[in-house]
């Protein structure tokens, strides 16, 4: 069995510009939620729920970590990876274990310029990769 090839930045880049568009609509969607339930609990005196920046902030990153987390415990996959051919793999290319997943999630939507380290990394590796010890690469066919 040969050795998986590790993606760089670019593949990694467009997988997480892909997960941030998918996050944005599930968060429009918990907006559009709430609105319609606003609307049918209170309808005389409707108004657009006010977005605050800091419970936004706080739900964007919620809704970011279940997602990257659910995602990479279950396949190894989030949505753009799965565009980009890549999956997240343990040290020894298995499956990551559920705890280990939520741990990178976390350290990916707070840290999310650690990605970056993979295009100086001769290993291509992330931070979040070399605190704990997981390895981005291409999915077979």
């Amino acid at each position: 069995m040969s050795t998986p090839r590790r993606a760089g930045i670019v593949s990694r880049g467009v997988a997480a510009f892909i997960d941030l568009l998918v996050v944005s609509v599930v968060i429009a969607a918990l907006y559009l939620g709430l609105v319609v339930m606003t609307l049918m609990f209170n309808p005389a005196s409707f108004r657009f729920p006010a977005l605050n920046l800091v419970f936004s902030t706080a739900v964007g990153m919620a809704v970011s970590v279940l997602y990257l987390a659910g995602c990479w415990a279950v396949s190894g996959c989030t949505a753009g990876a799965v565009v980009m051919g890549l999956r997240v793999a343990g040290r020894r290319g298995g499956k990551l274990r559920p705890t280990v997943a939520l741990l990178r999630a976390v350290a990916c939507v707070l840290v999310p310029v650690g990605l970056a380290w993979v295009a100086v990394d001769r290993h291509r590796r992330s931070l979040q990769d070399i605190a704990l010890g997981t390895q981005v690469v291409y999915a077979s066919p």
